[in-house]
């Protein structure tokens, strides 16, 4: 019943995620910390956010931005190691419930202001790397601020996912090394359950991809924000 269930949770947090640009891990490492330790949660959720990032890539290559990449992605990879190390070293209970202050906050931020964005140029590129390379590693749900500093640059929505797909993979190798060099490791049933989450995670990936020019993104987003506040709201009472 577990496989069952974490399958389909993978399912569906690929294929919003795919298509939202929020990133499978913003919606699934708030269910999967209700029910396993934070940083196995992390480390769990990484390695399947890393491959879901994976096929964003090879699905929609045809919008690799090399200057976008380098200049978010080099201090995003820095921050996330940085951040996995607090992830480590903090109080379990008071990550968790951060993260819900968070996710609570953030929802009702882009509710009041959806119009928000930030000047287009390479500092607002490097702070959000760096933001969201923190948020990634000390929580594992960076994707939210990736995709709201991304959003300022108005990309075409091919570059927009391949971009936040390429970005999230190095962002996860590095927080992912640092969760395993500080003693993180999975259960063997959480490691050959992998076996069928990240096949699955593709499948999702390229059903999405057949919705993306159809079904107006904004609405997702609606969708996942109301998901994400009462997720919040959870991650606060539990």
């Amino acid at each position: 019943m577990e496989i069952i269930l974490i399958s389909l949770l993978t399912f569906v947090a690929a294929f919003v995620g795919t298509l939202s640009g929020f990133g499978l891990s913003t919606i699934m490492l708030p269910v999967m910390v209700l029910t396993l330790p934070f940083p196995i949660a992390l480390l769990f959720v990484g390695i399947i956010h890393f491959f879901s990032d994976l096929w964003k890539v090879m699905l929609f290559r045809e919008g690799l931005n090399w200057k976008l990449l380098a200049y978010f992605g080099i201090p995003g990879m820095l921050a996330s190691f940085l951040g996995a190390q607090v992830a480590l070293t903090s109080p379990q209970d008071m990550l968790v419930k951060f993260l819900g202050v968070l996710l609570v906050c953030y929802v009702v931020f882009i509710t009041f202001d959806p119009e928000f964005k930030l000047p287009e140029n390479s500092l607002t590129s490097a702070i959000g790397g760096v933001l969201s390379g923190i948020m990634a590693g000390i929580f594992g749900t960076g994707g939210a601020i990736r995709g709201a500093f991304l959003s300022a640059f108005e990309l075409p929505k091919h570059i927009y996912i391949f971009s936040t797909g390429a970005l999230g993979m190095a962002i996860d190798t590095t927080r992912m090394i640092g969760y395993l060099s500080g003693g993180i490791t999975l259960s063997k049933t959480l490691m050959l359950g992998l076996l069928v989450y990240i096949p699955i995670s593709l499948i999702a990936a390229e059903i999405a991809k057949k919705y993306v020019d159809s079904i107006p993104q904004n609405k997702f987003r609606a969708a996942v924000s109301v998901f994400l506040f009462f997720i919040g709201i959870r991650l606060l009472t539990q």
